[in-house]
């Protein structure tokens, strides 16, 4: 029988480290990477038959859950009649519509094929309109591996303990500033100096990649202040929560326009697909009817489109329900509050809407520098732990929880008790017990889903 063990081994005799994207190794948490044979609604499934509560989700892009019927049948649909023209279709134009009508700060999109491809494609049409070279990122915020966005990223790069990334040439690298999140006199004091010279700043509005960090009051307007005093393109990232708090983006939720939004994720109903848009005088800079050049033999690809279009069209109908998915999930995250604190274990819960992040450490979590006090050990045995219990959570500290429209009550209820039962286990409750991990949670209600364990 091929196990997950035995099929990770075979995978790193043909894929550098068995794996085709870092995290997915669970080396940060002592563990072997599951090997998925399929999912459904809130369950993935192992080469064992073994299932597992799903907060992973794709890393976010199926608010739906796994195999959505709708969105399958939209994908068989058009695979059907072909799965790659090179060509327009009607459906790019379909989806466009779909995101501008969301999003008033977006009036002209360029599809792609991937976040990554979206931002780095956002940062060199803002060098291209503005003539200048530097941008501005937040350390621990994380754009992709982008040349200019992988200094003092998160997500993997922060999980595997890597400060930046060797091919990187050293004089692109000086071109990325790189602030703390939050740190409002780092902002002004670097965009006073550095202002005539900054092309973008770009900055997840709800950070996502080091573990989920909010924006302290009145710091993404004072970021959309000072970039249009200095004629400053400010780009959102929103690639994770594009769609996933609002129908729209949380620059929606914040009254914030920025000038150009990076999207993915959700908007491909969990097939690749990147987008960036914003305002037309900027988007027309892009060949083929400006100077900035910009291409893709995948973009707008029909099956993502379809898959997308789909994906939007039910979540146009769910404005409410939205509201309740993160009511549930903030009474998950307090429940969850209450159990760390009867085990006498430090904790922070960072949430919006229907993401969180849990991090052990009794620091409020507001940047990269107080969610590097986690404690990573801690976290990996815990994650072992929910593992063992049958819950699926990122295997790293420094990633989001997604809650979807799939997860149920009772799936909800399923995993306060297997918290409970990884929060008072004694290997995670130990100060000293071993972890191969060298290297924090928020706010939440009281009464959710009855908790057997006390």
């Amino acid at each position: 029988m091929i196990t997950s063990k035995t099929a990770f081994e075979e995978a790193g005799r043909l894929i550098p480290g068995g794996v085709n994207s870092p995290v997915r190794s669970c080396s940060a948490v002592g563990a072997s990477p599951l090997f998925i044979s399929h999912a459904h609604g809130a369950m993935v499934y192992d080469l064992e038959g073994r299932g597992y509560i799903d907060y992973v989700l794709s890393w976010g892009p199926l608010i739906l859950g796994h195999a959505h019927p709708v969105v399958t049948a939209a994908i068989r649909i058009a695979a059907g009649k072909g799965t790659s023209y090179g060509a327009p279709t009607e459906a790019e134009t379909t989806l466009a519509a779909m995101i501008v009508e969301a999003f008033p700060a977006i009036e002209m999109v360029r599809f792609v094929s991937s976040g990554t491809e979206a931002t780095m494609s956002a940062i060199r049409l803002a060098r291209g309109y503005t003539g200048r070279d530097k941008i501005v990122k937040f350390t621990g915020c994380y754009h992709g591996h982008g040349d200019s966005l992988l200094v003092k990223a998160g997500s993997g790069v922060a999980t595997l303990g890597i400060p930046g990334s060797p091919g990187i040439p050293r004089a692109l690298a000086e071109l990325t500033i790189a602030l703390p999140y939050n740190d409002e006199a780092a902002l002004k004091a670097a965009l006073d100096r550095f202002g005539e010279e900054i092309a973008a700043v770009i900055v997840e509005p709800i950070a996502g990649n080091m573990g989920l960090v909010l924006p302290k009051p009145g710091f993404l307007d004072l970021i959309r202040n000072l970039t249009r005093q200095k004629g400053i393109v400010l780009i959102f990232d929103e690639v994770i929560t594009g769609f996933r708090v609002t129908y729209g983006g949380c620059q929606n939720l914040f009254g914030i326009k920025p000038d150009l939004t990076c999207l993915g994720k959700i908007i491909g109903g969990g097939l690749p697909v990147g987008a960036f848009g914003g305002r037309r005088e900027i988007m027309e800079y892009l060949a083929p009817i400006g100077p900035v050049y910009q291409a893709g033999t995948l973009s707008g690809n029909p099956l993502a489109m379809a898959a997308g279009i789909a994906t939007l069209d039910i979540l146009q109908k769910k404005t409410a329900d939205y509201e309740q998915l993160a009511a549930d999930t903030e009474i998950f995250c307090g429940q969850l509050a209450s159990l760390l604190q009867r085990a006498g274990l430090p904790g922070q819960i960072n949430r919006f809407g229907s993401m969180f992040t849990l991090f052990f450490t009794d620091r409020e979590v507001t940047d990269y520098e107080t969610a590097a006090l986690s404690d990573t050990a801690r976290y990996a045995r815990f994650y072992r732990e929910m593992l063992n219990q049958g819950v699926y959570l990122a295997p790293s500290q420094f990633e989001c929880a997604f809650v979807s429209f799939a997860h149920s009550r009772q799936d909800l209820a399923k995993t306060l008790e297997a918290c409970s039962g990884a929060i008072n286990d004694e290997a995670v409750k130990s100060e000293k017990a071993p972890s191969p991990c060298p290297l924090p949670l928020g706010e939440g209600k009281s009464e959710f889903l009855p908790c057997h364990h006390k």
